[in-house]
Parts: structure tokens; C-alpha cells; sequence
């Protein structure tokens, strides 16, 4: 199983980082987790094309982590000969975000099918809500071996929010999301093979007076609190995502630093492309 983080930025554009988005490789399994900033960019830099994207799961509907689901849907629709449903999985609420989103490629969708004689259908969806709470955990996707399972993170005010776990013949990885420590995620890690945490530096962000980033504070989890969590779970490495705000050059260390003084095992963080094989 494959991990590989393709956008580690957060909410402001980054030059260096595009936004939330993790693919996950697993038995000829493509799986896409969020689809932020740059998504089908970084897909092609990891070798794949839109096409060969399995399934979408959705943690949250907050902008950063769909804002390209737009794109995913049209370019897979004008670069497939035959109707491809994507399936896109995602807390409640999903099912509203997608009408609405197709909706507005309602101009675009009646361009194309007036050039394309052979393009003749819609952009086809599939879409699953999610409906999970407190530390429950249910099965969403299966293909052959490979198993997804979710259960209810805490985002709030975003709400709901939930974290995915892939299992595949005795390798695991969790992928959390936003969110702060919770039952849930706990439940959802335990004995995972890697846990992919979204984090800020609460100690950088709290010294800066700004209103607006002093909110973020309350509900996202600082290096140390994933640690923490990994720890808690039993989770085999932790993967750090999401970093808000950017590391500098040179920096990325800081916050492995800070994780390692909470969880005692392996921890990757780095650029948009890293990739950690379970």
C-alpha cells in the first residue's frame, strides 16, 4: 500500500504546496482522498490520470478539500468514451455540494455535448453519504481485498466530518482529515499501519493577532495532539499533512520534532509527492 501526499497546503495558496488531497495505492486500487488546490495536477505528477481514479472520498465539505472537485468531474467526463461514473463518498450534506457543483456546469456540459457528437451523456456521479457518529465505525467501499471504512471525526463547527481507514491484506492507513483528538479517530486507528494527520503549529499561529487565525485554533490538532492520537492507537508510522502555516525551507523538521514528543514511532512529513509505503 502506497500513501502519497498530494497536497499538503492548507486554505491560502501556496506556490510550493497545492491543497488537501491524498491517493492512496493499494491492489490496483486508485483511491483519492479530498481534492483540493492543483488536485489533477499532482494526480498526473504521481503518474495517473483522473480515469484511473477508483472512488473520492470526501472527510468534510469545507472550500480547501473540494475545491477541484469540478475539475475531477469534467475532465474525467471529456477524457472517457464510454459513460465512467465517479463514485464520490463524503459525510451528509455530500449529495447537495455535487447537485449544486453540476449544476453549475450546466453552460460548459452543453458546449462540449454540442462540438462532441460522440460525447452523449452527462457527466455521471455516484455519491454515498456517510452517515456516521460517536465512535462507530462502517464499511463504505470494497473492492476485492481492499476495505474502507469510516467513522465520525470532530470539526465543529464543521460538522459532520469523518476520517477513512483503507485495509488490504494486513496493511492499514487512516486518513484523518481536519479535526481535533476524538473517539472516533481513536477508534478508527486503532493498530493502523499509518496515520495521515492533518496539523497546524498552534504555537506559531497563537502569536499572531489576527482574529481570523486565532479561530483555526479550536479545532484543528497541533503536531503534538496527532502524536498523541498515533500513540493512543497503537498507529504503526504518522504521516503529517495540511500544514498550516507553511514550513520555510528547512523547517519541515520542526514538526516532526514536535510530534516525536508525543509518539515514540516513525513519523514522514515533507512536500506534495512524498510517499510512504505500508
Amino acid at each position: 500500500m502506497d500513501v502519497t501526499l498530494l497536497g499538503t497546503g492548507g486554505p491560502l495558496p501556496d506556490a510550493h504546496r497545492a491543497g488537501p488531497a491524498t491517493l492512496v495505492r493499494v491492489a490496483g486500487a486508485n483511491l483519492l482522498i479530498d481534492a483540493g488546490r492543483g488536485v489533477l495536477m499532482r494526480l498526473s505528477a504521481a503518474g495517473l490520470g483522473v480515469g484511473q481514479v477508483h472512488a473520492v472520498f470526501l472527510t468534510h465539505l469545507h472550500s480547501d478539500h473540494i475545491t477541484d472537485l469540478g475539475d475531477l468531474i469534467t475532465t474525467r467526463w471529456i477524457t472517457s468514451f464510454t459513460p465512467s461514473p465517479l463514485p464520490v463518498f463524503g459525510p451528509v450534506g455530500t449529495a447537495k455540494i455535487l447537485d449544486d457543483l453540476v449544476a453549475s456546469l450546466e453552460a460548459d456540459v452543453s458546449y462540449r455535448m454540442g462540438h462532441h457528437e460522440d460525447l452523449s451523456w452527462v457527466p455521471p456521479i455516484e455519491v454515498t453519504e456517510v452517515d456516521v457518529s460517536g465512535t462507530d465505525i462502517v464499511e463504505v467501499w470494497q473492492a476485492g481485498d481492499v476495505v474502507v471504512t469510516a467513522a465520525a471525526t470532530d470539526h465543529r463547527p464543521v460538522h459532520p466530518s469523518i476520517a477513512f481507514r483503507v485495509d488490504h491484506a494486513g496493511s492499514s492507513a487512516v486518513l484523518a482529515g481536519d479535526t481535533v483528538p476524538c473517539g472516533g479517530l481513536d477508534a478508527l486507528s486503532a493498530g493502523a499501519g499509518a496515520l495521515v494527520h492533518t496539523v497546524i503549529r498552534k504555537d506559531l499561529i497563537e502569536a499572531i493577532p489576527i482574529q481570523r487565525l486565532q479561530d483555526t485554533l479550536d479545532y484543528h490538532s497541533s503536531p503534538e495532539q496527532a502524536g498523541d492520537t498515533a500513540q493512543r492507537a497503537g498507529v504503526g508510522t504518522l504521516v503529517l499533512t495540511h500544514y498550516v502555516p507553511a514550513p520555510g525551507p528547512g523547517e519541515i523538521e520542526q514538526w516532526k520534532d514536535l510530534a516525536a514528543t508525543t509518539f515514540d514511532g516513525p513519523i514522514a512529513a515533507g512536500d506534495d509527492l512524498l510517499t510512504v509505503t505500508i
